[in-house]
């Protein structure tokens, strides 16, 4: 298959693959992608980084949950995030090496503030965000004030996320194209490294 077939309509193929999987878990947590393209297994586990880190956040939300359950909640929280972050570094890494190449005149080309792994990222929060909305509106026990509320915020997070879709198709096709460069952008995130967490390091040994 041609990088130009991959590449083609790529957001879309993402979102579809993630609201799959963001419906599928919900009832079927074991549920893996068993085909597709190298890539699109990268962006289906880092959707399911995020999947585990929403849910994962909701348990530190829930009313009377002691500290140690906050605490234990909140270890998991720190390394699903960091998870997450290491595998949009590992989407850019891939694209970059992958498809779009080395390009003799990239230091004069312009660049996105975010990458598109972060886009990629987006929207998979994008698609978590339209189940959980989506399921309010289906709610047996809530008015139908809270019901039509829900179900408009939920048309306005759909249309979104095909805003951010669209938006990060025409990224990939400018880059492909010879108009952008995908700068890759470290997230350096110092929280878990006990040599630059100043509440933590000298405490344990970095691995």
């Amino acid at each position: 298959m041609t990088t130009r077939v991959i590449l083609q309509n790529l957001a879309t193929k993402i979102c579809i693959q993630q609201d799959k999987f963001t419906n599928s878990w919900h009832s079927d947590p074991e549920d893996c992608l068993t085909d597709g393209s190298t890539l699109m297994v990268r962006v289906v586990e880092q959707h399911r980084f995020n999947f585990d880190l929403w849910h994962e956040e909701d348990k530190a939300r829930e009313p009377g949950a002691d500290n140690a359950t906050i605490a234990g909640v909140k270890g998991r929280i720190d390394r699903l995030n960091q998870q997450r972050n290491d595998m949009v570094t590992v989407i850019d890494e891939y694209l970059d090496d992958c498809y779009f190449g080395p390009l003799d005149n990239k230091n004069e080309l312009p660049w996105n503030s975010e990458t598109i792994g972060s886009i990629v990222d987006r929207l998979s929060i994008a698609s978590l965000k339209n189940y959980h909305m989506h399921e309010q509106t289906e709610r047996q026990d809530a008015d139908a004030t809270h019901i039509a509320s829900c179900a408009l915020k939920f048309e306005r997070l759909v249309e979104q996320q095909n805003d951010l879709a669209t938006a990060l198709q025409c990224f990939v096709d400018d880059i492909f194209n010879g108009k952008k460069q995908n700068k890759l952008y470290r997230q350096f995130k110092m929280y878990n490294d006990p040599a630059l967490n100043p509440k933590i390091y000298g405490q344990t040994e970095p691995s």
